[in-house]
């Protein structure tokens, strides 16, 4: 509901920005976050949420915190965690301190979910979606070179996937499709940032 004195949406947080970047197994999300944030690491105004997820750590995986189920549901229900969700049988959790650095108008930019979109926009006055996606094709073949699964594996979860989220406002889309430097270029021409 407008609160009228400001415009501002009443009970959001705010004035920074919560960006979430999400898109599919193969679209490249991970590779483009390091690089995003390598080129931002001067910046200040602009923070690189670090997930907590129930899992152990892993070297050739995202580097995480780790918690467990007991502590994911403490701190998803005692709404102690900024978002959270749950995804193949895992739990993830953005830390309850990336709304601090949003309160004084930081940007935080956090490896997302699509999950979790709806509950983003309701929650921040300023909440921005990266969609980072390539064409079925071009995903299938990210995959398969992983050598993680089988190709009938990686076809069930490319026709499950919801690839196109509808309904969410503030989404930007990113073909990753040319070189890393192209896609974190339009990533900062969509964040609004100075090269």
């Amino acid at each position: 509901m407008p609160d009228n004195r400001s415009g501002k949406q009443a009970g959001k947080i705010g004035p920074g920005r919560m960006v979430l970047v999400v898109g599919p197994s193969g679209a490249g999300k991970d590779t483009l976050i390091l690089a995003l944030r390598e080129r931002l690491k001067d910046r200040r105004d602009v923070h690189f949420a670090r997930r907590a997820i129930t899992r152990e750590a892993d070297p050739n995986a995202e580097d995480h915190d780790t918690l467990s189920r007991d502590e994911f549901d403490r701190l998803t229900v005692s709404g102690e965690a900024a978002l959270s969700w749950e995804a193949h049988g895992l739990g993830y959790v953005i830390p309850k301190s990336c709304d601090d650095i949003i309160r004084s108008g930081g940007t935080v930019i956090a490896n997302g979910s699509r999950s979790i979109l709806a509950r983003a926009a309701e929650k921040y006055e300023n909440a921005l979606v990266l969609l980072i996606t390539a064409p079925v094709e071009v995903l299938a073949e990210r995959l398969a070179a992983r050598g993680r699964e089988s190709r009938e594996e990686i076809l069930e979860r490319l026709n499950r996937a919801d690839l196109e989220p509808e309904n969410i406002g503030n989404l930007i889309r990113i073909e990753n499709t040319g070189t890393i430097e192209a896609a974190v270029d339009e990533m900062m021409k969509a964040l609004g940032l100075d090269f």
